[in-house]
């Protein structure tokens, strides 16, 4: 490959700060205007969460967003992320019980309401099976009999708690009233350091590639490093399979033959990407042509 421009400093200068959450060691972006922010800069992820008008399906997802430890990597380089700050866990605690309180009486207020209605309900619907039934204008027994069963179903009547109606609140769902929200990037939260030995490597292959302005995303269902596209994912399919090796490293030949067979199939090439001590990076493509 040859070295063009880097596409990427231009836009590294005016790139917005985004706010990472740290769930154990997965970073996440939980906002919106995160994922967007990240999706100029050409930093894919991968959606993790569900959507909340069709939960029960996992061909669409959404929020969070799960970034590429060499992404992640990029963003502290660029001074573009911030990590969400820990909240106390004795405040988180006292605020979380008072809003599960606060739920509870709300949710017993409906069911009251609710109650009542469907009481009224029932005793409309009794009143007009009665006068259906008793059309004797001076039967006095009819009137007495209502009255009657409407006393009766005053004391007997009990409405479930599983018809009661409940309303969900997905307009608005996200971090909007988590308390960490209103504090989400402030500077002083840095990012934290990452130790993988194996990451050097990886992370110089993702620059060197991203630099030349290919977008990239995982690849471990198809045994490599990196997924290659030529454009955005949501408009291409990729092109190759980046596999890092260093340049010292001995790799199997039945290994080798594994993954150039592997990138055939699934109508890709496969890149061996060996980081070079001044920077840059070689790369040699496989392909499958058959057994000799």
């Amino acid at each position: 490959m040859d070295d063009p421009p880097n596409r990427e400093e231009e836009k590294e200068e005016s790139s917005p700060v985004v706010g990472v959450s740290l769930c154990d060691s997965a970073p996440l972006l939980w906002r919106a205007e995160d994922l967007r922010a990240v999706r100029s800069q050409g930093l894919v992820g991968a959606l993790l969460g569900s959507l909340a008008r069709t939960p029960r399906q996992n061909s669409r997802l959404g929020r969070p967003l799960l970034l590429l430890p060499e992404e992640e990597r990029l963003l502290t380089e660029r001074h573009a992320a911030a990590a969400a700050p820990p909240g106390s866990k004795e405040a988180g605690g006292a605020e979380l019980r008072q809003q599960v309180e606060q739920y509870e009486e709300e949710q017993q207020r409906s069911y009251e309401e609710q109650s009542v209605l469907a009481l009224e309900d029932r005793k409309s619907a009794l009143c007009r099976a009665m006068t259906v039934s008793h059309k004797d204008p001076g039967g006095g027994t009819a009137d007495e009999a209502l009255q009657g069963r409407l006393e009766a179903l005053d004391q007997s009547f009990t409405f479930p708690r599983s018809g009661m109606a409940v309303q969900l609140s997905t307009a608005r769902a996200g971090l909007s009233y988590c308390p960490e929200a209103r504090a989400f990037l402030q500077a002083d939260w840095l990012m934290r350091k990452q130790d993988d030995p194996c990451g050097g490597a990886r992370y110089q292959v993702f620059i060197d590639l991203r630099g030349r302005g290919f977008y990239l995303t995982s690849a471990g269902k198809f045994g490599g490093d990196f997924l290659v596209y030529p454009g955005d994912p949501l408009r291409f399919h990729a092109h190759f399979i980046a596999v890092c090796v260093s340049l010292d490293e001995s790799v199997c030949l039945l290994d080798v033959l594994a993954i150039a067979r592997l990138g055939s199939n699934v109508k890709k090439t496969v890149l061996l990407c060996s980081p070079g001590a001044d920077g840059g990076v070689a790369y040699t493509s496989l392909q499958w042509s058959g057994m000799v």
